[in-house]
């Protein structure tokens, strides 16, 4: 089993992520945790208030093969968040891998881990002419890009980097992640069954709602 980690902060963007971390949970049975600068409640873009699983004061960056950075549409709370940018420091010249999404990768910039790597990001671009640690000489106009273990990505291009984290990770995945057109399924390809073993299972789990 690998160790998965995702970031949070506050207005983080649960959109750009859950294509990657659905597949993680449902389809590998990884377990993921969530990580923040406080035990507190967060808010995500979309209005999901959860809590993390751990601080940056109980975690080691280390611990994770991959530490996961959703985009936010409000930055600035995360790039003077200490905690946060001090935990994500401790992993420079690590194995540790980066999946920094949309706007995230300006919180890689600011931590070092982005020194000397190419990179691409969702954000506009007079906020890396406002912060000098972004070495916007690296920057690459494109979808995704990786650069050692560093995995960068525009929101609007979640699966292609979902896709890449998985592949990252060696996960049997298919040619056409999440990408299967509906017009060429049948009414038997739509037809669904559990396993007769799956089946007994929730029967069993069903008379404890009928007692």
């Amino acid at each position: 089993m690998r160790k998965f980690a995702v970031m949070l902060y506050p207005d983080f963007s649960l959109q750009e992520i859950t294509c990657l971390t659905s597949a993680l949970t449902v389809w590998f049975g990884e377990t993921i945790d969530f990580i923040a600068s406080e035990s507190k409640e967060y808010q995500s873009e979309e209005g999901l208030r959860v809590f993390p699983t751990k601080t940056v004061s109980e975690a080691k960056i280390t611990d994770y093969d991959c530490v996961i950075l959703p985009g936010t549409i409000n930055p600035l709370p995360a790039l003077f968040d200490e905690k946060l940018i001090d935990f994500l420091k401790s992993g420079v010249h690590t194995d540790v891998v980066f999946a920094a999404i949309s706007s995230a990768p300006a919180l890689l910039s600011k931590a070092g881990v982005l020194n000397g790597k190419k990179f691409t990001a969702g954000y506009f671009m007079q906020l890396a002419d406002a912060f000098p640690f972004i070495q916007t000489e690296n920057f690459e106009h494109r979808p995704i890009v990786e650069d050692g273990t560093v995995i960068t990505g525009i929101g609007m291009f979640f699966r292609e980097f979902a896709e890449a984290v998985l592949k990252r990770f060696d996960y049997e995945i298919g040619n056409s992640f999440m990408r299967d057109n509906p017009a060429e399924y049948t009414e038997e390809d739509l037809t669904f069954y559990w396993s007769q073993e799956d089946y007994q299972e929730f029967l069993e789990e069903l008379k404890e709602y009928q007692v």
